[in-house]
Order: structure tokens, then C-alpha cells, then sequence
């Protein structure tokens, strides 16, 4: 198992409390080998990178998904290897697809502490761009907050991958334009995949339903990832006018 390890300046504390886990739930995920030993470092004291923090969180989504620890394993070791954690950050956006929407209304000091940055107006207004707070605009009025405080709509699922991608070059009306494709597209997968499944399961069956949903799930994420990396590795050779990776002319 490999994992993004650079500047690996978490303690066990702080990881947990970036996650929104406890330490044990750390611990124990790590006797497992789902998450990976620490960088050991003065004192003997354990730290922890951005791949840690990104695995944990996806650990966490596949979990919310109704995945037990066995298939989670066994999803976990599917991956390819040597995935950073903007990679497995992507991976668990996509995950999270699935869910419900997991929108929380938090205080502008609470979602600069989950990014783990200070936000600034022009961050704020690409997240929004990115659907990440939604509207982008306080929630009502601040009740009991520090002066000048406002309160956001905060889609948690999307909060960590958002952040990693303020820092990409690109505008908010881009950033919205190309959010706009990938939703259109996804829901027409979605709808296409939904016809599958109608015409497998009897209607009324919501177990069988579920059931099979629920199978499915992480073969779809991982194919839907699968596919989209290759199609956009090749579209990037082509505008850059490389050769295909496969040496073809």
C-alpha cells in the first residue's frame, strides 16, 4: 500500500479532528491496514499527510455508503497504486454521489478550520462556482457568532476536494461551465444505468432494489473514474499533439 506522505504534519489528534473522527476510529483503521502506519519523526512521535487525511475521508464515505470493513478492504485494495490524495479525494467525491446531499450550515471561522485555510472572498466565491457552498451567501443572520461572522451552506462530501482545486488556474465561470458538463453527463449515466436496472429487478421490489444498488455502487464509481482518466489523458494528448500512450499512430 503507497500513499502521499508529503509534509506529513499531522499529529494522530489532529487528524481526527480534521476528519471528524476520533482517534480510535484512527487507530483502529490502522490495525486493519486500511489506513497506513504514520511518518515517525522526533520523539517518536507518529504524523500524518494529506494522503492520510484523504484516505480516512474516503474510508469514511464508504462507510456512510453501507459498505462493511470487508468489501471496504476489498475496494481499497482495487485502487491503483501510488494514488495521491487529490487523486483519492476525486475517488471519494465520487462516492459521495451517491449519497443524499450532506449539506451542514457552519460558521465562516468553522469552514476555514474544515479546509484546513484561511478562505478569502475570491476563494469563496470559486467554491460556490464549484457548488461547494451552494449559493455561496451566509445563511441568515449570524446568531451568537463573532462580529462579522457569517454562516454558509457547506456540501461537506465536497468541502476537501473544492479546496485542493482553488489553487488550479482557472476562473469561476469556467469552474461553473465545466461543473455544468460533468453534472449533465453524470445524470445522464445515472439515468442509463437506472434503465439497467428496471429492466433487471421487478419495480416493486425496493430489497432487491437496494440490494443490488448497493453491489454495484463501487464497481460503477471505480469504472466511471476508470474511463474518464483515460478519456481525458488522451484529449489532453491530442490538444498538446502527443502520441496516444499506447504508441499507436
Amino acid at each position: 500500500m503507497t500513499i502521499e506522505t508529503e509534509d506529513p504534519a499531522l499529529t494522530v489528534d489532529e487528524l481526527a479532528a480534521r476528519a471528524g473522527v476520533t482517534v480510535r476510529t484512527v487507530r483502529f483503521y490502522g490495525t486493519r491496514g486500511l489506513l497506513p502506519p504514520p511518518v515517525i519523526g522526533p520523539r517518536r512521535v507518529g504524523h500524518y499527510g494529506a494522503g492520510h487525511l484523504a484516505r480516512l475521508a474516503l474510508i469514511e464515505e464508504l462507510r456512510r455508503q453501507g459498505l462493511t470493513l470487508a468489501a471496504i478492504e476489498r475496494y481499497l485494495d482495487r485502487l491503483p497504486p501510488g494514488l495521491d490524495a487529490h487523486d483519492l479525494a476525486v475517488h471519494r467525491a465520487v462516492v459521495a454521489s451517491w449519497a443524499p446531499d450532506a449539506v451542514e450550515t457552519v460558521p465562516r471561522a468553522e469552514l476555514q478550520r474544515r479546509a484546513g485555510r484561511a478562505l478569502s472572498e475570491e476563494d469563496v466565491d470559486r467554491l460556490a462556482a464549484m457548488g461547494v457552498l451552494g449559493a455561496g451567501e451566509p445563511d441568515g443572520e449570524p446568531d451568537g457568532q463573532p462580529d462579522g461572522e457569517d454562516a454558509y451552506r457547506v456540501d461537506a462530501g465536497l468541502l476537501r476536494l473544492g479546496v485542493r482545486l482553488l489553487d488550479v488556474p482557472l476562473s469561476p465561470e469556467a469552474i461553473l461551465a465545466a461543473r455544468t458538463v460533468l453534472l449533465d453527463h453524470a445524470r445522464s449515466a445515472a439515468h442509463e444505468l437506472s434503465r439497467l436496472l428496471r429492466e433487471e429487478v421487478p419495480q416493486r421490489d425496493a430489497q432487491a432494489v437496494r440490494s443490488l444498488s448497493a453491489h454495484m455502487q463501487p464497481l460503477v464509481v471505480q469504472a466511471l473514474l476508470t474511463a474518464f482518466q483515460r478519456s481525458l489523458t488522451q484529449e489532453l494528448r491530442e490538444w498538446l499533439g502527443e502520441p496516444p500512450a499506447d504508441g499507436s499512430p
